[in-house]
């Protein structure tokens, strides 16, 4: 975290609150709608939807995702290659700027991420792309020469303070190197893809340790050269996140943050050059290139607690101190049962109105809330399912919901890279109540 939220959050008390105003709000909007809140719509938005098997195929948003395994706990997805500083390098796909590229290949469309390198040059790095002969390349993918590459060597680790969060220590277990984003740009071009790198070099590949892989690495394939007419995918299996949208238990990917303590916490890689990206707090207006996503410090805790939600809970229940892996059973199921950090996100590719859904980026800029004295004594500190129902709250209720250590509610300065994958129940449509007066920015 940057230091400033480590200052707030230093002394913060933990205790019981409620989303009590979130469920008001909620069954008044289905009111005026007509409508009862439906057992299993209950379900959907205050659950987590399915979590085991594979997750249907209508249920991707990402459609170049080859599976989603709940059971484990994972999605699998395209591998490709690359070079960066002389050796080899993987990467996936999950988004584009161009609607048109984006559809071509399954990917997110993201069109505010044309918008990156506003003021930051270094948060898109720009490739070169081999051009192979018909002899070298029958069909497939031309390799990518990134310019930099993260540094997946450093051990992560996370020791809880006295009461879980704060830590007393932690250390990123991924680091940019010099030029290193997953945000790149292929010369000549000016399309911008989101392309983390997720392991280097030839294997074989440490994917319980993490020494070469991204700590959210649980298996990878090389395929073997394929016989001719036919290409074989090599694949990677990544652990996934829970959070919410619109109501609806959702499902994405962690792969970059800006911060260090963000990048422990999310198992992701630390890249300081996002912190410049265009720009901080400035979601829904003109030059950004961040959709905004909501976190909580001191929401309520406990493994089978279905209120539970944010910092504290992760660290208590989540196994965030231990080393993601396949073997890891009780970390994988512990995630599972929503040990995550479950965080809200604001827009998303289903949504109806084409406004919401076009201004989804992958680039989610962290607005925390810490629920107040008031607000968990009355046990108000319920989990958090809505933007608006969030951002309702932030503007006529300061005296249950503000920013760290008291701080007015809004961005903090730590942004995630978060390419969603799914949606676990229903495909989130639209928001379940409308915005209250002042309380968007700019109005919708």
């Amino acid at each position: 975290m940057k230091e400033g939220v480590l200052h707030y959050l230093r002394g913060y008390r933990l205790g019981l609150f409620a989303g009590l105003v979130a469920l008001l709000a909620l069954l008044a909007g289905l009111v005026l709608r007509g409508m009862a809140p439906a057992a299993a719509e209950s379900e959907a938005a205050f659950g987590l939807g399915q979590s085991s098997g594979l997750l249907p195929r209508d249920n991707l948003v990402l459609e170049s995702a080859l599976q989603v395994d709940l059971t484990h706990e994972t999605v699998r997805l395209p591998l490709y290659k690359g070079t960066a500083n002389g050796h080899t390098v993987w990467f996936i796909l999950t988004e584009a700027s161009d609607q048109g590229l984006a559809k071509n290949s399954g990917l997110n469309y993201a069109p505010k991420l044309a918008n990156i390198a506003n003021g930051c040059p270094d948060c898109v790095q720009t490739v070169a792309q081999e051009q192979p002969t018909a002899d070298q390349n029958k069909f497939g993918q031309a390799v990518i020469h990134y310019q930099g590459e993260p540094d997946f060597s450093p051990t992560r680790s996370l020791v809880p303070g006295p009461n879980g969060f704060p830590p007393a220590s932690f250390s990123p277990g991924a680091v940019a190197g010099k030029g290193y984003s997953p945000f790149i740009r292929i010369d000549g071009t000016s399309v911008v893809y989101n392309a983390p790198i997720v392991a280097t070099g030839n294997g074989p590949f440490d994917v319980v340790q993490h020494t070469n892989t991204a700590d959210r690495v649980l298996g990878i394939h090389i395929a073997a050269p394929a016989p001719p007419g036919q290409y074989f995918d090599s694949w990677v299996d990544l652990l996934l996140v829970k959070g919410f949208d619109a109501g609806q238990p959702i499902l994405y990917l962690s792969t970059e943050a800006d911060d260090p303590l963000a990048a422990v916490l999310e198992r992701s890689t630390y890249v300081p050059a996002l912190a410049r990206a265009s720009y901080t707090g400035g979601d829904d207006f003109l030059g950004s290139a961040r959709e905004r996503l909501f976190g909580f410090i001191n929401g309520q805790t406990g493994a089978n607690n279905r209120q539970s939600q944010g910092f504290q809970h992760i660290v208590l229940d989540g196994h965030a101190s231990e080393d993601a892996s396949a073997g890891n059973t009780a970390l994988i199921s512990a995630l599972r049962n929503g040990g995550d950090l479950l965080n809200v996100f604001g827009d998303f590719p289903t949504l109806k109105d084409p406004r919401h859904a076009d201004a989804y980026s992958p680039l989610w800029d962290a607005q925390l809330g810490q629920w107040t004295q008031k607000a968990i004594d009355q046990g108000l500190d319920k989990r958090q399912i809505d933007e608006n129902v969030v951002f309702n709250l932030a503007a006529t209720r300061p005296d249950l919901l503000t920013g760290p250590g008291g701080a007015p509610y809004g961005t903090v300065g730590i942004d995630i890279n978060c390419a969603v994958i799914g949606f676990t129940a229903h495909a989130p449509t639209a928001n379940l109540v409308t915005p209250a007066p002042n309380s968007q920015f700019p109005p919708r």
